[in-house]
């Protein structure tokens, strides 16, 4: 038995790196999956993996920062499995220059990816969790939200929004057995953190981030999607409004 049994959880972004660990670590525990990237052939994989852990599951393609995407794919996890029980909101992008030379493109791109976002999709899933009065909302921040970096203001802006989103969202939905958390995630092994990124810049930045920990690495997308899949369970049902850092000790050194 597992602790979501008979639940039905939708993650965005979820064809790769932490949103691909949160789907398959859901469908462990019981959940079936309405799994959201850009494009169906990037979640062919994830789909047969779940399929092959005896879940259902769904893909549903669509850009989340547009509210009529977002529409859609609701309206297909609900036609599909009739509720939604957790909503994991993972989908984000990077667009790393120094401040000066960020670009208004760029800004709007994260901004709208990364938090814009995580309105739409908590939203329009929200309504259906408030006529059932249960539902779990979890958004994947990050410790740039409270370490900011010269070179990502845009994106570390986007994270800093959705942890006080998040706590704005808990007030409103409280009253409504709904539970709204967000997990700050530290330097992940990811392809995003290689993006834009030549192959020695990517090495001296795993290394400056390990050494930004106190426990001397980086983590791993495991670490941040058990996590996420915790605050999705009842064995998290009195935790609500909180950003929860799993950074390695990160933000302790600022």
């Amino acid at each position: 038995m597992g602790k979501l049994d008979g639940k039905v959880a939708l993650v965005t972004g979820a064809a790769r790196g932490i949103g691909k660990e949160t789907a398959l670590n859901l469908a462990r525990e019981g959940a079936d999956i309405i799994a959201n990237d850009l494009s169906q052939d990037s979640l062919g994989a994830l789909s047969g993996e779940i399929g092959a852990l005896g879940r259902k599951v769904i893909t549903a393609a669509g850009d989340v920062s547009k509210k009529s995407d977002v529409d859609k794919i609701i309206e297909n996890a609900i036609k599909s499995f009739g509720k939604i029980d957790i909503l994991v909101n993972n989908a984000g992008i990077t667009r790393h220059a120094p401040f000066l030379s960020l670009t208004e493109q760029a800004w709007d791109e994260v901004i709208a990816v990364n938090l814009k976002s995580v309105f739409l999709m908590s939203q329009a899933a929200a309504r259906h969790m408030v006529t059932r009065k249960y539902g779990k909302i979890i958004s994947i921040s990050s410790i740039s939200s409270a370490a900011p970096d010269g070179n990502m203001s845009n994106y570390g802006a986007s994270k800093a929004g959705i942890n006080n989103l998040t706590k704005s969202m808990a007030v409103a939905l409280g009253e409504y057995n709904i539970n709204v958390n967000a997990v700050a995630s530290g330097s992940i092994v990811t392809e995003m953190l290689q993006f834009g990124r030549t192959t020695a810049e990517y090495h001296e930045l795993l290394a400056l981030r390990a050494k930004q920990a106190v426990l001397n690495r980086l983590g791993d997308v495991q670490e941040i999607a058990k996590v996420a899949v915790f605050l999705a369970t009842d064995d998290a049902a009195f935790i609500t409004g909180q950003t929860i850092p799993v950074d390695g000790g990160r933000v302790l050194h600022g």
